[in-house]
């Protein structure tokens, strides 16, 4: 069998009628994670085509990677870890307990729940169940969150219903666009939510894509990147409505969008706002189709600034090992000749490995602070301010390379 299969046709619609944006080239899997031994084994790289279906709008990668490949159960992410999720999450559960009047008789359901951390805001006011594939399920488990370790599809759903009943609220936070088939994930959701149940879907955003030029978070695990008018598309032809939208700034820019099959929600003026500023940046400025010569320059000016310091004999470490940063550092070809070592927080599940591609070290970031390198290249520069106020008040004395959405040194 197949670890992968090139497609054709939209996703969504079925339409051949697709326009090429991007190609990255050939990317690994961003959580293929090998120990670091005397022999590395084989990686496989899978083709990395951003494409666009003319018919209903979405923008889509041409290559799907088997679902085991890219979440096995031993899957490293852990979104408790970051501050911006917590308080994006946060602010979600008020959102939703403002829209329906949380209580004990009321269900949540997070699809993709993770650790748990987005249900751990709901937990004190509703009844909660998660699901998600991953081992990491079991540290929600043991925070009091029902959770069904499992994929998301028809019999886990059947699961939930018999367990728990049809939820009030379905959340799906960074994970809609990384469940194959979105028409099946929309009849499976349309099966298990009440009939006048509340959707909430964040996806990372195509404008903020775009205009950020965070063409590294382009990679298999998001399969789809929306725009509003395609959200719009896909939730319509399964009776839903979107009655509020919202971008946000998770993820280096997200968007929030809340739907219901029921009609007592008013559709809010942000939602016509979003979809026209999004109208006049995608098309009629052909921001869209212009996209890769701005990736070009931007991977020509990084590699260039790395070469340039391995010349002057300066040491560059890199803090982070985010998917986002595989995607980053296999398109540009950066290999341990110009980045010495990537840092990761003491107890991540990465350190002791190799980065996805590469033959650079995942190390504690303990060396960071003994080594003092001259520079410190951010691959998650979308939470830059962030991370440097943490890494000087430990006492990092390095420059820093923030490589999007251009390079800068500071």
């Amino acid at each position: 069998m197949s670890s992968s299969k090139i497609i054709k046709r939209c996703q969504i619609c079925n339409s051949e009628d697709t326009k090429e944006i991007l190609n990255l080239g050939y990317l690994p899997s961003v959580n293929d994670f090998q120990e670091i031994k005397n022999d590395q084994k084989e990686q496989i790289f899978f083709p990395s085509k951003l494409i666009q279906c003319q018919n209903c709008k979405l923008v889509q990668l041409s290559c799907i990677v088997d679902k085991e490949i890219l979440f096995p159960s031993s899957y490293p992410y852990t979104s408790s870890t970051t501050r911006i999720l917590r308080d994006n999450f946060s602010e979600l559960s008020q959102e939703v307990d403002e829209l329906i009047k949380l209580d004990k008789k009321k269900l949540v359901c997070d699809i993709g729940s993770n650790d748990g951390n987005l249900l751990t805001y709901f937990l004190e006011k509703s009844k909660v169940v998660g699901i998600t594939p991953e081992d990491i399920g079991n540290k929600a488990i043991e925070k009091g969150i029902p959770t069904i370790i499992d994929y998301f599809n028809k019999e886990s759903s059947k699961k939930i219903i018999k367990n728990f009943g049809n939820p009030d609220v379905i959340t799906a936070t960074n994970v809609f666009a990384h469940i194959d088939n979105p028409n099946e994930v929309m009849g499976n959701i349309s099966n298990l939510l009440k009939k006048d149940g509340l959707f909430i879907v964040e996806v990372h955003y195509l404008k903020s894509l775009i205009e950020s030029n965070q063409y590294d978070t382009i990679y298999h695990e998001h399969m789809r990147y929306y725009s509003l008018e395609c959200l719009n598309n896909l939730l319509s032809s399964h009776g839903f409505k979107i009655f509020n939208a919202k971008l946000i700034n998770t993820h280096g820019g997200s968007i929030r969008v809340f739907a219901s099959r029921s009609n007592e929600y008013k559709e809010s003026n942000s939602f016509k706002q979003i979809l026209e500023k999004e109208q006049e940046f995608l098309y009629k400025e052909n921001n869209l189709f212009s996209y890769k010569d701005i990736v070009q320059k931007q991977k020509t000016e990084l590699l260039q600034t790395l070469i340039d310091l391995k010349n002057e004999n300066k040491t560059v470490f890199g803090i982070g090992a985010p998917s986002r940063g595989t995607t980053l550092m296999n398109f540009c070809g950066i290999d341990s000749s110009l980045v010495s070592y990537i840092c990761e927080i003491k107890g991540s599940h990465k350190i002791g490995k190799f980065l996805p591609g590469t033959s650079i070290p995942v190390l504690d970031e303990e060396i960071l602070f003994k080594e003092q390198p001259d520079y410190v290249l951010l691959l998650s520069w979308h939470i830059s301010k962030e991370l440097i106020n943490n890494l000087k008040k430990k006492g990092l004395k390095s420059k820093f390379i923030i490589p999007l959405p251009e390079v800068r040194m500071i």
